[in-house]
């Protein structure tokens, strides 16, 4: 049934933002424009650039080349919705007390999502004369106050949950998926078990059956419930260039949340075709997922370039935290664990700043960044007060020192008593609650293999001292 109750709520709510002076428009046109591009659920090791060459990623690894990758690239969790909150506010999301990740009929929750009392950096800009506008996945919230719309954006094309199918169909009831080959999650074969229908293949693989993603979780325009027959990916894609087209003569910010490559796991027939040396199928279908994704890159750009915008735009790419491995086969390699974890491969990620003429051009970055950076940067690109109570700091206030340090200490914490703390080259973990601590030396040990906890107390307690006052800031 279509959720038209959901319509009627957001029509019933919705208010219009105010629209900035002709004055401050003025004031506004020679300011930089900010592209945040966010991949769903990548790993760590699976772009041309992060050294990876079974899946051709032309796009992202272009864009590496005209700016900077960092090898320490990192988010606040593990999971979407906490991670997009950090990059949103430029706060660690456990200050506001939000460590949860909402999935299914739990994004209904009138308490999920962004908490009304945070302002996102987007609002700020939008304030002070930018165009703002969201394509894709938001996860933030479902309810009418928490709509992107009512958070600083302009624009909203896209869905509220954690995610969607990317065409129309149904494994449930047997309605085909049309043009794309479907993989399907499904705990009630037997592991390792794979059968195939035509274009869809279930298979135990897994250690849950595929969510109902689209349930109250139409696609939308605003407001407004629309039907999408387009292949998801590509629509996030046509939607995001239509949005520079329409402003690129104004300062614009755009954030472009793509849910690929996130389960459910579906690539387009021609891309599978064209992969079709890649043997395992689970492995094919991701692969072609993610050169979806990279086209999108590159038609991104190609319209910033078009519009003679490039050297007057910052363009950030990341993923919202590491793959999950046995659900995507995507690989964080060199690193240990993957999404949900806070080893290195649940929380550091691939990540590109590109704004050439303002920022180095094919540097590979070793000094930690985090993902609240974006929103501290783009404060200071577009002239306006760093927000007192951020945890970023803007990449222009030391990228260009070549002694300057960076980051010193990263924090996180997550449900299940997950904690986690980087100072300097050296991180603690506690994989969960009731596990010992464990400690690593990053710079020589990347992948989290040779835990030093027994062997340097001293430093094993430094950093958990550290941990818990940051921890003794955060909320509940």
């Amino acid at each position: 049934m279509k959720p038209c109750w959901l319509a009627l709520l957001f029509a019933v709510s919705f208010c219009v933002c105010p629209v900035a002076s002709a004055n401050e428009r003025q004031r506004a046109d020679e300011r930089p424009n900010i592209v945040v591009i966010v991949a769903d659920d990548l790993g760590y090791g699976e772009t041309g650039m992060m050294g990876n060459r079974q899946i051709p990623t032309p796009h992202i690894d272009t864009l590496a080349d005209e700016g900077v990758r960092c090898t320490a690239g990192y988010v606040t969790s593990s999971y979407c919705s906490p991670s997009r909150e950090g990059i949103l506010t430029g706060r660690y999301q456990s200050r506001f007390g939000y460590d949860i990740n909402p999935t299914g009929k739990r994004n209904l929750l009138p308490d999920a999502g962004l908490p009304t009392s945070e302002t996102t950096f987007v609002k700020k800009l939008n304030e002070a004369g930018y165009r703002t506008g969201l394509v894709g996945k938001w996860h933030l919230g479902a309810t009418p106050p928490r709509h992107p719309m009512q958070r600083g954006f302009d624009s909203f094309y896209g869905f509220l949950h954690e995610g969607h199918f990317y065409v129309p169909g149904s494994h449930a009831d047997g309605v085909p998926y049309q043009n794309v080959l479907t993989m399907i999650r499904d705990s009630s074969l037997e592991v390792g078990q794979r059968i195939r229908t035509d274009n869809l293949i279930r298979g135990n693989y897994a250690r849950m059956s595929e969510p109902s993603y689209d349930q109250d979780n139409p696609m939308m325009r605003g407001t407004e419930i629309i039907e999408e027959s387009r292949y998801l990916t590509e629509a996030i894609t046509e939607e995001a260039v239509s949005f520079i087209d329409r402003h690129h003569d104004d300062p614009f910010c755009l954030m472009v949340c793509y849910n690929a490559v996130h389960s459910p796991m579906q690539a387009k027939l021609d891309d599978c075709q064209a992969l079709r040396r890649i043997t395992d199928i689970q492995r094919r279908i991701f692969a072609g997922m993610l050169i979806s994704l990279d086209r999108g890159v590159g038609a991104i750009t190609s319209a910033i370039d078009q519009h003679r915008l490039r050297r007057n735009t910052l363009v950030v790419f990341l993923s919202d935290n590491g793959g999950p491995t046995a659900e995507l086969t995507s690989s964080n390699a060199p690193l240990r664990g993957g999404k949900g974890s806070l080893y290195e491969g649940g929380i550091r990620i691939p990540m590109v700043w590109s704004f050439p003429g303002r920022l180095p051009e094919g540097v590979s970055e070793p000094r930690p960044v985090i993902s609240l950076d974006i929103a501290a940067t783009a404060l200071d690109l577009a002239g306006l007060p760093a927000d007192a109570q951020a945890d970023g700091v803007s990449l222009f206030q030391w990228i260009d020192n070549p002694i300057a340090t960076g980051r010193q200490h990263l924090y996180w914490r997550m449900p299940g008593g997950k904690q986690a703390l980087r100072s300097g080259d050296w991180k603690i973990v506690r994989p969960k609650r009731g596990q010992p601590v464990e400690l690593y030396h990053l710079k020589i040990d990347p992948s989290e293999e040779h835990d030093l906890a027994g062997m340097q107390r001293d430093k094993l307690r430094e950093l958990i001292n550290r941990w818990q006052a940051f921890d003794a800031q955060m909320a509940p």
